[in-house]
């Protein structure tokens, strides 16, 4: 199966942040459509997003909220085949016991997303995942190797077009 196939959730917790990971991917990844789905509170810019084609969907979340966590879970699980969770290291780092909560509930296989004057960097997060009402990928079964998505996403964000998987 190819991780890159169907989608990753960007947590749309820094809009700069996000800006600029979605530009560099597409610039990367100038030649194929996007597999990002957005996720966040700031409607506009995500919309514009979606018509630059930078991303393939969004969907409002209020990160805070768990109502509205379980509305964008129940979203995405009836409406894409969601690999892993890309998530701000900053902002998770720097995240309350509640926001983690979340955070670790919204999928098993999540990855930390830095950004340095070198690039982005991404490693595997590594706490339990809590799956729950949350998620919006509840069955681990039919998921990729996290290690392969890893090594994928690495060449992606390096603009390496193939990675040995």
């Amino acid at each position: 199966m190819n991780a890159l196939s169907d989608g990753f959730l960007l947590v749309d917790s820094n809009w700069d942040f996000s800006q600029e990971l979605v530009e560099h991917l597409q610039n990367v990844r100038s030649s194929q459509a996007s597999n990002i789905i957005i996720a966040g509170d700031n409607t506009k810019q995500m919309l514009k997003m979606m018509f630059k084609e930078q991303i393939k969907d969004y969907c409002y979340c209020d990160f805070d909220n768990e109502i509205s966590v379980s509305e964008l879970a129940s979203y995405l699980h009836r409406h894409h085949n969601i690999h892993a969770v890309l998530l701000y290291s900053l902002d998770y780092h720097l995240a309350t016991e509640e926001q983690r909560f979340i955070f670790d509930s919204l999928h098993p296989h999540r990855f930390l997303i830095e950004q340095s004057p070198q690039g982005f960097q991404i490693t595997k997060l590594h706490s339990q995942a809590l799956i729950n009402h949350l998620s919006c990928h509840p069955d681990t079964a039919g998921l990729p190797d996290p290690d392969l998505m890893l090594a994928k996403l690495t060449g992606l964000l390096c603009g390496k077009a193939k990675v040995a998987g």
